[in-house]
């Protein structure tokens, strides 16, 4: 067994103290100091960002509310012995609505359009230009990266 250490003794060391004046006129020189910072221009657009968001609670947050939703019913249904339910298919069904919400994320943001105007209902037509963004975005860094190598 390893002895304890002694702690070093603090009692002799002197703690500074200042005036009242000088210890919040420093941090009144900082604070006023700070500068917000400036927005780039890369990044989604607010508009563009919530039409986004409305297409993945329809496309993603549904089916995924309903793949929870089936083992509630699913216990329900067997508890009340209303019918003979395997749990295999409780799963698959499940598993069928979370994959559903999975593509249906992927198509909420891929359908969203960028002008300032909504576009049509589905949003099908964004899909392609959409994927060239995605492309585009990754482009520059694919570049430096290969030439390092």
């Amino acid at each position: 067994m390893k002895k304890k250490q002694s702690k070093k003794k603090t009692q002799f060391k002197k703690k500074k103290n200042y005036p009242e004046k000088t210890a919040f006129a420093n941090l009144e020189k900082a604070s006023s100091t700070v500068t917000t910072p400036r927005r780039s221009s890369t990044g989604i657009p607010k508009y563009v960002a919530d039409r986004m968001a409305r297409r993945i609670f329809f496309t993603a947050g549904i089916p995924t509310i309903l793949g929870m939703s089936v083992f509630v019913v699913s216990y329900f249904i067997v508890t009340r012995n209303i019918a003979e339910i395997p749990p295999s298919s409780t799963i698959a069904i499940s598993a069928l609505f979370f994959l559903l919400g999975l593509a249906g994320l992927s198509f909420g943001i891929l359908s969203a359009s960028w002008d300032k105007e909504p576009g049509s209902f589905f949003g099908i037509e964004n899909i392609p230009m959409n994927i060239q963004r995605a492309k585009a975005a990754f482009k520059p860094a694919t570049q430096n990266f290969e030439d390092k190598s």
